[in-house]
């Protein structure tokens, strides 16, 4: 069956509105997303700007836990270069799953703005090393019980961790990974591959191939299909639905690119960040609002059949995927956002899930 869950951004367009507010109304979204049927509830971390921030994703899920019984809980994601014990990240997921019986899925990242990065003294020509020191060492301890490490940068005892696991947790790791170096990491963990949609699924393919062929020839084994992270915008009036989404998506993609200075200079000389130059490079070349645009266009928008429509197309690309939508970004309003996941759980998704499964049946 075709895995669809919700990713929070915790991003405010509207200074006007406070930041209790924001929070309350993602957190309103995501516990209604159990009634709703959608699969899992996604949770970003950021840090100390209204571009996004949510500072511990872990805290909000334990309180998302909480206030239902079935739905996933999934990291999306921690950034690990940001937090300075492995420990303590193995210790709040062993932690989750224990209360959320065995609820919690775990995504991990990088990280990209320099603008978080400085106040956590961490360069960003270190990130690499620390990622993997990192990823490991807690992938690892959540699976065992026990965390250890003997890397120069996170060095730890071997220590028992309480609570213990719970279940395992074999397809519950997702790593966000763009670049060959974060797929090799990914790869080696065998961690599923999560992907932001900034570009048509058909441009990405080439990126999603490289992964799964490494898989396979990693570990003689079929890989877990790609799961797209994709901004959603569901009306029934589609003019309605289209200018929304190119608002929305534009506003959104302006904040992007100034919290990641995604056209800056800075990319094509940082280790570990090159790739992120020649994306950078293209931004200065087309200009913010053209670049804009080509990601509105990646998105998911449209009156119910369009997105439909959508979804087919990318079976068609892809096969297999799992599918998480951003439902709320870009000064969308908490009625718009609502309105627009209710509509997609009503009359998208048990008709997409009911064609991916024949087609899949198909092959």
């Amino acid at each position: 069956m075709l895995h669809i869950g919700l990713n929070f951004g915790f991003g405010k367009h509207d200074p006007a509105i406070s930041d209790h507010e924001l929070y309350r109304s993602e957190t309103e979204l995501a516990v209604m997303a159990e009634s709703l049927g959608y699969d899992s509830v996604w949770a970003v971390e950021h840090h100390f700007s209204d571009y996004a921030f949510c500072p511990d994703n872990l805290l909000w899920l334990a309180h998302i836990a909480a206030r239902t019984e079935r739905i996933g809980l999934g990291t999306g994601a921690v950034i690990l270069p940001w937090n300075a014990q492995p420990l303590r990240v193995a210790e709040k997921l062993l932690m989750l799953d224990n209360l959320s019986n065995g609820r919690a899925i775990f995504g991990m990242g990088r990280g990209l703005s320099r603008k978080e990065f400085e106040p956590f003294g961490v360069p960003l020509d270190e990130t690499r090393e620390r990622f993997d020191e990192s990823a490991a060492m807690v992938v690892k301890a959540i699976q065992s019980g026990f965390i250890e490490g003997d890397g120069p940068f996170y060095p730890q005892s071997r220590t028992q961790l309480k609570p213990g696991p719970l279940a395992p947790w074999d397809d519950r790791i997702y790593t966000v990974a763009g670049s060959h170096d974060s797929m090799v990491s990914g790869v080696n963990l065998k961690a599923r591959l999560m992907s932001f949609v900034l570009r048509p699924v058909d441009k990405m393919m080439p990126t999603f191939n490289s992964y799964l062929d490494l898989y396979r020839e990693t570990w003689d084994a079929e890989p877990h299909p790609v799961c797209l992270n994709v901004a959603m915008y569901c009306h029934e009036d589609e003019k309605v639905a289209m200018d929304g989404m190119y608002e929305y998506v534009g506003n959104f993609f302006e904040a992007n690119v100034a919290h990641y200075e995604m056209d800056g200079v800075h990319f094509a000389n940082t280790k570990g960040y090159e790739r992120y130059g020649d994306n950078a490079a293209l931004i200065r070349e087309k200009g913010v609002s053209k670049a804009g645009k080509d990601y509105a266009d990646a998105a998911l928008y449209g009156t119910p059949q369009m997105i439909l429509e959508k979804l087919e197309w990318i079976q068609e690309q892809m096969g297999q995927f799992e599918l998480i939508l951003q439902p709320s970004f870009g000064g969308m309003s908490h009625e718009a956002a609502k309105a627009s996941i209710e509509l997609f759980a009503r009359e998208v998704a048990p008709v997409a899930r009911e064609r991916y499964g024949a087609k899949l049946a198909l092959v």
